[in-house]
Parts: structure tokens; sequence; C-alpha cells
């Protein structure tokens, strides 16, 4: 027999006010002020047609509080899975119009079930965050949702991307879950993030802050380093997402989605030549020589408001999905600092997990100097610097440009913290420390008995630069693996790319590292 008519009518009606969510009018409101409701967002997420909605019919378990006279479709999140490019994803958004989008136990329930399938299927998940933070209603069971939801950010890490777009308030316990994830994405207008506001901020210390001054992307972005990109609005942000999805693969067993060349570009490339000044202490722009070395429109910068002195970002070379980072001699000379080395260690780890090659362009005086970089823990920190390349078992090449010096040639990921092929230029210093310190201190008492003290200086520096910190030195002693002229860069990197897309490299059993956090 057929289905019963009034079921299918049934079906139809409760389908009906499920996709209403908060209503006409809520809904209206939230476009005059350009923004997307939670389906919207994630059917422009989503390859066209391919949105399966999970818990369409989910309405919240509270009973108290006058509660349940409230009908909560959805229990204010929209959850389910798609297609971006083709490729299946698991992803999430607050429904802001039903209950200010807070969290509550069925909310919460939704969104773990997600993630559980997410494991299972080994798919990327990505979270729209808009809500008012915990359902005060529900209690211990919204602050239970938060830790479970949690929970599962822990064990997703290192299995699948995930990514969380800031699109709407995002306080509290809330924004946890979004720092768990490997990016977050933010737009400028209507999204805040925080632990606490102006007024708890003020009650607890008796400062006065803005919002503009700690939540906001800008802030988020320059200052913090919570977030990794900044989006216009709604649709940019989601544009992001998409076009990160583009250099991951749907989990770790997974190689990134490559799309090589049948042909490698090995014709040398006289730009590389002219990019670089012969003077060690003129600043160039090294975003450059990333834009010559890799595929046209590829290079996709990570954090680039964050540490500029260390550009960090996904490209392609010859179609080969890679990891850059590089020393910025524009900004603070190229120096590694407190936060350009916690920007690097994050980056070099998220490629690692995600079996992205590394390519590192060097071009680094130092570490650097200061009192507040020695009472803020600049040596912890660069230390992460050195687990994380010590650590990543990606192929892993470098290229020294000029200096590389001390131990922040080391941590620029040198032969002897694992790189599989080191290129120098023939203008590379490689040294413990540039050539007028180090002939200042070996030096000094010679120079300052000389008939003309700066025109000894100055041989013994050039002196010192061809004799300790000369590139075929290293060379001679097996320490890189080839000087190259720079217009052969590109060919050299790709060629070292293709034959090391097999690598495997295997370290002792142990749980994990204990990186210096």
């Amino acid at each position: 027999m057929p289905i019963d008519p009034n079921l299918l009518k049934e079906l139809k009606s409760r389908r009906k006010e499920a996709l209403a969510g908060g209503g006409e009018d809520k809904l209206k409101k939230r476009k005059e002020k350009g923004l997307l409701s939670a389906r919207e967002r994630l059917l422009k997420l989503f390859d066209e047609n391919t949105f399966q909605e999970f818990g369409l019919h989910a309405q919240h378990a509270c009973k108290s509080f006058g509660m349940d006279k409230k009908k909560m479709p959805g229990d204010g999140v929209v959850t389910g899975t798609g297609y971006i490019d083709g490729r299946p994803v698991a992803a999430f958004a607050h429904d802001f119009t039903v209950g200010g989008g807070a969290l509550g136990q069925i909310h919460a329930k939704k969104v773990c079930d997600l993630m559980d399938y997410a494991i299972k299927a080994g798919i990327p998940i990505i979270g729209i965050n808009d809500s008012g933070g915990a359902r005060i209603q529900e209690g211990v069971y919204s602050l239970s949702g938060y830790g479970q939801i949690f929970f599962r950010n822990v064990q997703c890490s290192g299995l699948m991307p995930q990514i969380a777009i800031i699109a709407g308030p995002c306080a509290g316990g809330a924004a946890y879950s979004p720092a768990l994830t490997d990016f977050l994405i933010m737009t400028r207008e209507n999204a805040n993030m925080f632990i606490c506001g102006p007024q708890v901020i003020q009650a607890a210390t008796g400062e006065k802050a803005e919002l503009e001054q700690f939540a906001t992307a800008d802030a988020h972005a320059s200052v913090s380093g919570n977030i990794h990109l900044i989006a216009e609005d709604d649709g940019h942000a989601i544009e992001l997402a998409q076009a990160l999805m583009s250099y991951l693969p749907s989990n770790n067993l997974d190689d990134p989605p490559h799309q090589p060349w049948d042909q490698l570009s090995l014709d040398p490339i006289e730009n590389f030549n002219k990019i670089v000044p012969g003077d060690a202490k003129t600043p160039f722009d090294v975003k450059e020589v990333i834009e010559t070395m890799t595929d046209e429109d590829t290079f996709f910068e990570i954090m680039p408001d964050f540490a500029a002195n260390l550009v960090t970002g996904f490209a392609r070379i010859d179609g080969v999905v890679v990891g850059i980072i590089a020393n910025q001699p524009k900004v603070r000379a190229g120096c590694l600092d407190i936060d350009a080395s916690d920007k690097g260690a994050r980056f070099i780890r998220v490629c690692n997990i995600y079996q992205v090659p590394i390519i590192s362009l060097v071009d680094v005086p130092g570490f650097f100097p200061g009192l507040a970089q020695e009472r803020g823990g600049i040596i912890r920190h660069g230390a992460k610097m050195l687990f994380a390349y010590a650590s990543a078992t990606v192929p892993k090449i470098t290229v020294i440009m000029r200096k590389a010096y001390g131990g922040a040639y080391l941590a620029m990921c040198s032969s002897d913290l694992g790189a599989d092929l080191v290129f120098a230029w023939p203008s590379a210093e490689i040294a413990v420390m540039g050539a007028d310190g180090a002939v200042s201190i070996i030096f000094g008492k010679q120079i300052k008995e000389a008939e003309d003290p700066d025109a000894k200086r100055k041989e013994l520096v050039e002196n010192y630069k061809g004799e300790f910190a000369s590139p075929y030195q290293a060379a001679a002693n097996a320490l890189i693996t080839d000087v190259i002229e720079p217009a052969q860069t590109r060919g050299s990197v790709s060629l070292g790319l293709r034959s090391l897309l097999s690598k495997r490299e295997t370290r002792p059993p142990k749980k994990h590292g204990n990186i210096p956090l």
C-alpha cells in the first residue's frame, strides 16, 4: 500500500517549520545586516545540491525556566555533510535566529555526532561560529556540552583538517573550540571573540578596555595571533575556507591534493638574480622570491598580519602542494622573535600532520635581541622552531639566500635539523655570527693597533666572509647539498620535490615528544 498522504503532509509541514529557523522576521533582519542565515552559509560552502542535513527535527531538552513552551528548531545549530570541489566535508553552523545560537544539551549532541561521523569517515570539519554562548537555562548540561566538543576537537586534531569561521559573537568558553582547530577565519564586521568582555575586565581589574582593542578580527590577526585569516564578510570567509581546503588532504592518511605537471619548469629564471640585493644589509621583499618560485597565483599566505618578519603560507610548485616558510628582511631584518617562532612552529606542525612538503627560504641575521624578548622567553619560544623542524618527517627543502647566522641558521631548518636538501646561493653567508661582529671579537686588538684601523677591519671582514662564512666552506664539509645560481632555484626545488614525494621516515616509537610550550 502507498504511504498515508497525511503522513507525507505532516512531514512537509514539520520540515517547513524546521527550515524556517527563528522565523522570517529574524531572517529578514540578518539579511538587512548583510549576514547569511546558518543554512545559507552551508549551502554556499558546499557544491550545489550536495548538502545532507543531520538532525533537522532536533529540539532542546530543557523543560525548566519556561523552556518547555519554547520551540527551538534544530536547537540552534545546523549540521550535516556536503562536498567542496567534489570532496566530502562535515560542517556545522550556529543558527543565531534560534535562541541566539546558544549551546544546550541537544545542540552539543548534534555537533558531537557530526564530529564522530567525520572521524569515522575521515573527512574535514568546518564550523561556522555565531553563538551567544552557553544556554544559561541548561546550566551544567551546557558546560558538559562544551567539554564534549573540546574533547572531540582534540581527538580530531592531527586526523583531519579542522577549520573554524568566526562570523558572529564567540565569547567565553565558546572561543576554545575554534582555538583547538587548525585554522581560524574571522569576519571583519559583525564578529567578535573573547573570554572576558569589557564589563568583566573592568570589574575584575579596573581596566577600561573596548572590544576594538582585543576582540575584533583586526586585533586577533595582528596583536594576539589567535586567528589566521580575516574575511570581509560571510561570503569571503567561505571562499577562504574553500581555498584552504584546496591545499589540504581529507585526512592524515591521504596525500595533499597535488596536481603534478607532466613537464617540470627547469628553465633558468633570471629574475631571481635581480630580486635580492648584493648588500646583505639591504632589505627586500621575500614575497617576490616566493611568487617567482611558485606557480602563478597559488601563494596563499597564512597569518599575514601577525609576526610579519616570518612569512608562512601554502603554494604549488609545478602542481605540487608545498608549505612556504620565509624570513622577511623588510620587517625586523627577518630576525626570529617570540611571535615569529610561535607562528613558524605552528605552521610547520600543520604541514607535517597533513604531509605537505616544507620549503624554507632563509635570510636570517639571528634571533631578535632585547630585554623584552629575553624576559618573554625567547629561549623557550625559539626552541619550538627547532622542535617542530626536527620532528617533522615530511620532505624538507631549504634555500639559503643570504644570511644564516647562529642558532637562527639551525632554526630555519639546516641539514642538521633534518632538511633533505639544502641549496645555497653564492650570496649566502653561513656562520656563527655576522662578519663585523666576529671580526671585532676575534681581531679587535689587531684592528686597534693597525695603521689604518678601518682598512684593516674591511680586509679582515672580507677574509672572514671568504674563509669562514662562505657557502663553499659549508659545501666542502657536506653541510649543504649544493651552491646554485639563483636563477636555478625553481628548477632545483621542483626536481627535489618530485624525488621526495615518496619519502618515508620512521622515528623511534614513543607516545609523543614534549614540545617546549
